[in-house]
């Protein structure tokens, strides 16, 4: 068997499809794993896209595509040792992690750890990593895996709350509790919302934050990097808009970067990670800074980079991943992001409206590609630039606005 190693610039970098190719292994094949794809295939990278269903925005574009189940973990080793990738990438929560731990032991080389991905991909080992071990300031929460758990957390917890599965995504199964009256409708949406087999939640103490952000960190051969804060606006737990950069108090950004090394530094690996971070105080004075959540991947909140940083969260992430040195991360002008929702399910949706959306001044669109749709599923992203952070907000909702999702 071939063995990977994370440097891959230590053998010669053949094209695609040659025998000295670097290939990547893509597993899971959204709207961030396309956008990986491209800047991977820039550097000249193969890449094989995987997700449960077929033609998936990612698969549209690379060298080859396998369609399984990610949690069944077989099914995964069959594939790596068809593939032979130099990264194993894992783009989606729901897959099975335990494989990747064996495959990583095994010499293989998983971005950017094999635990960083176990981690994070469950609510519930990244709260205690970063509150238990690592001392990381966050919300009091409890664990919960019976209705009856679930009511003593409450009890504990108080009321208002927030209730999650340990394992989703995009804010699905997220709910806000704030009366009795919410409490057995959010045990069962997080039930229905939760990803993998896992039937467990965690319930969150609210914080009366004043915003949150994404900071998107990178871990790479040249050391670690951090972009402009990230603000956004989530909405039923999914993010709705986001802007670079998200005015902070410089004590406060201070804070934000040294948490966001601890918690990366502890996962290990090279790649990028969006560390989700929560705001609260006036901007004015020294804010307190919780720690929310990380993703070991690029973040959808990040989108906002293809317009408004020199290098978006996407190259930086190959980069690192590649053992390529990173250099200077340059906020060209104030950018924000506004995302295009379908209204209901169809099988062949369609789009209208684009002309009218790229008529806003420096406005870009990204639509994803997905074959099939459902209520409130992101189809595409508005971008745009303003002189202020108000005015590409403004601009990007009035992008997105402009486009309709035909059913």
């Amino acid at each position: 068997m071939a063995v990977s190693t994370p440097n891959a610039l230590a053998n010669p970098w053949g094209a695609p499809g040659s025998a000295s190719a670097q290939r990547l292994l893509l597993l899971g094949s959204g709207e961030l794993g396309r956008e990986v794809t491209i800047e991977a295939m820039r550097l000249g990278i193969e890449v094989i896209a995987v997700d449960s269903y077929g033609n998936a925005p990612a698969m549209q574009l690379a060298h080859r595509s396998h369609v399984i189940d990610m949690q069944e973990g077989e099914q995964i080793r069959q594939l790596v040792a068809t593939e032979q990738p130099v990264w194993i990438v894992p783009e989606v929560e729901a897959i099975a992690t335990q494989t990747l731990l064996e495959l990583e032991q095994e010499g293989w080389n998983v971005v950017p750890t094999a635990r960083a991905t176990r981690l994070t991909m469950d609510r519930e080992g990244i709260r205690r990593l970063a509150a238990e071990e690592l001392k990381l300031l966050t919300s009091p929460y409890r664990f919960a895996e019976t209705e009856t758990e679930y009511r003593q957390a409450i009890a504990e917890i108080g009321l208002p709350c927030v209730v999650k599965p340990v394992m989703s995504s995009s804010g699905k199964g997220q709910s806000m509790v704030r009366t009795e009256a919410d409490v057995d409708k959010a045990w069962t949406y997080a039930l229905q919302g939760g990803r993998g087999r896992a039937q467990r939640v965690i319930v969150e103490g609210f914080v009366p934050f004043e915003t949150e952000i994404t900071l998107l960190t990178v871990r790479a051969k040249d050391g670690t990097y951090f972009c402009p804060p990230i603000g956004h606006r989530q909405e039923a737990g999914d993010y709705r808009e986001s802007w670079q950069p998200c005015p902070l108090h410089p004590e406060t950004w201070v804070e934000c970067q040294r948490m966001a090394q601890i918690i990366t530094d502890a996962l290990g690996g090279w790649g990028l990670f969006g560390v989700e971070l929560f705001i609260a105080g006036p901007i004015d004075q020294p804010q307190i800074v919780y720690f929310s959540e990380v993703s070991p991947r690029p973040h959808d909140t990040g989108m906002v980079t293809m317009v408004s940083q020199n290098m978006s969260e996407f190259e930086l992430h190959m980069r690192a991943i590649a053992g390529l040195p990173i250099g200077d991360i340059i906020l060209s002008q104030p950018g924000a992001s506004a995302v295009i929702l379908a209204p209901g399910e169809s099988a062949e949706p369609k789009f209208a409206g684009i002309a009218e959306a790229l008529a806003v001044p420096t406005s870009q669109l990204r639509l994803f590609g997905k074959p099939r749709c459902h209520r409130n599923r992101r189809m595409g992203v508005a971008l745009a630039l303003g002189e202020t952070i108000e005015q590409a907000k403004d601009r990007a909702i009035s992008c997105a606005s402009q486009v309709q999702v035909l059913l």
